[in-house]
């Protein structure tokens, strides 16, 4: 497996069910594939561009697919852990996302366990194996920290990340199932970097 560029979505339009990108959030996106354009097709190019079913990752995983030319797969094994869909009221949804964060067992009303989230994300990068080239994987802070947290573990982790998550647009770099870094604004910034949630 190559290098898996996870692309956070850009920021999105505070509604429940399946918000798109606001303004912002499409500058965003557009960044990002700019950094990916300059950064990862000039070192042998992405083979694959995939992202979540939520319509904030597919619009940001589009932006990535304009400057590659490659389709957008999508697999709701890189979904979020948990999705507001208003169901609930958003106070409800808030305290359910922190104690999943929390503890990583603890199953909310809807949507999945941190621990069950991180592992189906680590299984379709397990996929990836033995595929030659990098991918691009555009999804969600939390499952991406979710993610993070079953590789290396909550004590690898800045407290910063796993406290505010991952900013909007950044991307995280994994290279053979280990994490490198964060790229946040074009340039790149270590794990012990601070972050807000995205």
């Amino acid at each position: 497996m190559g290098i898996v560029y996870i692309v956070q979505h850009g920021e999105k339009e505070r509604v429940p069910g399946d918000p798109g990108l606001t303004a912002r959030g499409r500058e965003q996106a557009a960044l990002a594939a700019e950094w990916l354009r300059d950064r990862a097709l000039p070192d042998g190019g992405l083979r694959a561009v995939y992202a979540s079913p939520l319509l904030r990752a597919r619009q940001t995983a589009e932006a990535v697919a304009t400057v590659t030319g490659l389709p957008v797969r999508i697999d709701a094994r890189v979904a979020e852990r948990m999705n507001w869909d208003g169901s609930v009221p958003f106070e409800r949804f808030a305290e359910d996302w922190a104690r999943t964060s929390a503890d990583r067992d603890f199953v909310p009303a809807v949507g999945d366990s941190s621990r069950a989230s991180g592992a189906r994300f680590a299984a379709f990068l397990q996929e990836r194996e033995g595929e030659d080239g990098s991918v691009a994987v555009a999804c969600h802070g939390g499952v991406t920290v979710d993610l993070l947290r079953t590789l290396v573990g909550d004590a690898a982790l800045p407290e910063a990340l796993l406290s505010d998550g991952v900013p909007s647009g950044a991307i995280t770099i994994i290279d053979g199932l280990r994490p490198v870094a964060i790229a946040e604004t074009g340039h790149l910034a270590g794990l012990e970097t601070g972050h807000r949630p995205g």
